[in-house]
């Protein structure tokens, strides 16, 4: 099998288990007269309840990868199915709304909103939602103390420090209580220690049963994931491990 039609068979168990499925997916984008194949080929599963470490060099394909996921972009080709929908059929609001419901993202440069504190920035995608704004101070204040930081709601982000603000990014992420995370680089901004506690912080989510699909280029950062997928040229290279919590 050929690297660009490899598939990761980690979860064959049953549909009910796979999240996430590409079929021969490929992402090119027009550079002028020359084609730039970002993504050619990937056929891929990601179970429900894994954690996946996406690695590989500059220009392999794994951030295009990551927005796909994320529904920020959409293929060339290819079929992408989210929980056993086609994500192709939907229109740009049902994509929306997609993201919205079922996904969380967590930043390297965090992308909290600066002129709102706290709570207001993990309150966010629930306005989006159209709660009551009771209920969502309300959700908001557990998620800041589940991550500790219950003490600085009224805080903006400016007056936090770097591992304090991703905290906030990964509360927001949660708002929702999306099943599966998307983390770009989620350490990338930040030194090893607080990295380290984020990190801690990731695998408590998944151990909760969350699935998380990360982006890295480290191998120590990747060592948290319980599988790695390594990307080349647009294509998957390799998979090491069992991203299935339950091997």
């Amino acid at each position: 099998m050929s690297p660009a039609n490899k598939e990761s068979d980690m979860h064959d168990e049953g549909r009910s288990k796979t999240l996430v499925r590409f079929d021969d997916v490929r992402k090119v984008y027009q550079m002028g007269t020359a084609e730039v194949r970002a993504l050619d080929g990937v056929s891929l599963r990601f179970g429900r309840g894994s954690f996946w470490a996406i690695m590989g060099p500059s220009g392999s394909g794994k951030s295009t990868l990551l927005n796909l996921l994320g529904c920020l972009d959409r293929p060339s080709s290819g079929r992408y199915e989210f929980d056993g929908r086609d994500v192709g059929t939907l229109n740009d609001d049902g994509l929306s709304e997609l993201r919205l419901r079922e996904l969380g993202f967590i930043f390297q440069s965090f992308n909290l909103i600066p002129q709102l504190t706290v709570q207001e920035n993990i309150e966010l995608p629930l306005y989006y939602l159209g709660w009551e704004h009771g209920r969502s101070a309300r959700h908001a204040k557990e998620l800041a103390e589940e991550i500790g930081l219950g003490d600085r709601l009224s805080h903006r982000p400016m007056e936090l420090s770097g591992g304090q603000q991703q905290r906030v990014a990964i509360a927001r992420s949660l708002a929702n209580d999306p099943p599966i995370l998307l983390a770009d680089e989620p350490t990338g901004n930040l030194d090893s220690a607080t990295g380290t506690q984020i990190l801690e912080l990731l695998g408590k989510l998944h151990q909760r049963g969350k699935t998380i699909i990360m982006v890295t280029h480290e191998e120590d950062i990747a060592s948290y994931a319980t599988g790695q997928l390594h990307m080349r040229d647009g294509v998957i290279d390799r998979i090491e491990g069992s991203a299935d919590a339950s091997d």
